[in-house]
């Protein structure tokens, strides 16, 4: 019985400090200003967006195209359509809408996008363009079908060398608790 007692204290124990330690990670979050930037075409990359806005108690904006993305316009195979037009073009700033929202009051900008053709859709170029994210610290995320995330970051990096970027993370079919490991230890 008094095994049994001991194993139950135990239990309630560890059970108590995992809480208390989520509440603490919670409210280290909250002190930083967090934004939740993201351009998706088809709704996978919103998806993603969404939980890592949730997990890290962060504000969320979505960079919105004037002219929204047609099936026919995202025809990776047919060199006509729009989305292989505008990547084929480096200096390609396809128009977006006004964001609602004002950067430079966030610590932290997580960026998301789908890989087009390697890169970050140059949607993403226009909204980095358009919010001045100098000095800003930037956290990339993509989804995608079948590429990496490190060239699209790389060639970010590159352009856009004013910005405190970290490392990027592709998250397809990730779990709510990777991501949500994933965004404490890059919220620091």
């Amino acid at each position: 019985m008094k095994y049994l007692k001991f194993l139950l204290l135990t239990v309630l124990t560890v059970f108590a400090a995992s809480a208390c330690s989520q509440n603490i990670q919670k409210s280290i979050m909250k002190k930083k200003k967090v934004l939740v930037v993201y351009f998706s075409a088809t709704g996978t990359t919103r998806q993603v967006a969404k939980q890592i806005a949730e997990i890290a108690d962060a504000d969320i904006c979505e960079i919105v195209p004037v002219k929204p993305y047609s099936d026919a316009d995202l025809d990776w195979t047919n060199k006509q359509s729009r989305s292989s037009v505008e990547m084929s073009n480096p200096k390609a700033r396809p128009e977006i809408k006004v964001l609602s929202i004002d950067v430079s009051k966030y610590d932290y900008v997580f960026l998301g996008y789908p890989i087009w053709w390697d890169l970050a859709p140059r949607t993403v170029n226009l909204f980095i363009e358009a919010a001045n994210l100098t000095g800003k610290t930037v956290i990339p995320f993509a989804t995608s079908g079948s590429s990496p995330i490190a060239n699209s970051v790389a060639v970010l990096k590159k352009s856009y060398p004013k910005i405190k970027w970290q490392t990027g993370k592709l998250l397809n079919r990730v779990s709510e608790k990777e991501i949500g490991t994933w965004v404490s230890e890059t919220i620091k």
